[in-house]
């Protein structure tokens, strides 16, 4: 028998502030959480709580969304691997594709990006050369491909620096 009492609610409205207020969460992590912490109480309490935590603008899809964007793009991960992380923690398709966007030039800047970190690290010398179809070139696209950037990102970003 489910336990539904409204003095839960405060119970409830404090926990899911609590995690609030460490870091954005989208609305299906915040309800995984609650549930797995509280799991006598009704699922049917816990959406009502977190469905006022929205409409007070506690709790926004939206807010994550960018949240995570900016902050996985600061990782140095691109594109696809951004947009499975979010659709991973519940956050609506439609939602990650109006804020997400693949042509956006900063995924290709961001692999070149990468490319500099990697191959030019202050102990090198100032031009290395990387030869195309090499072990370091399929290395670094192998490594690009994981972060989640486009074949065609990878291969402009690697033509930038390959010898032939």
């Amino acid at each position: 028998m489910e336990n539904i009492d409204t003095k839960d609610v405060p119970v409830l409205r404090r926990a899911a502030m609590d995690y609030l207020a460490r870091r954005e969460h989208s609305l299906h992590e915040l309800k995984t959480k609650l549930i797995r912490k509280f799991p006598d109480l009704s699922s049917t309490l816990v959406l009502a709580v977190l469905s006022r935590l929205t409409i007070d603008g506690l709790q926004s899809d939206e807010r994550y969304t960018e949240s995570r964007i900016r902050y996985r793009l600061e990782r140095g991960f691109g594109y696809l691997h951004i947009r499975n992380d979010l659709i991973s923690k519940g956050v609506d398709p439609y939602l990650v594709d109006q804020m997400l966007h693949p042509d956006d030039d900063c995924w290709l800047h961001k692999a070149r990006e990468l490319i500099e970190k990697k191959l030019f690290s202050p102990a090198d010398v100032p031009h290395r050369v990387l030869a195309f179809a090499g072990p370091e070139h399929k290395k670094l696209s192998r490594f690009l491909e994981a972060r989640g950037f486009s074949q065609r990102e990878i291969r402009v970003a690697l033509d930038a620096v390959i010898t032939l």
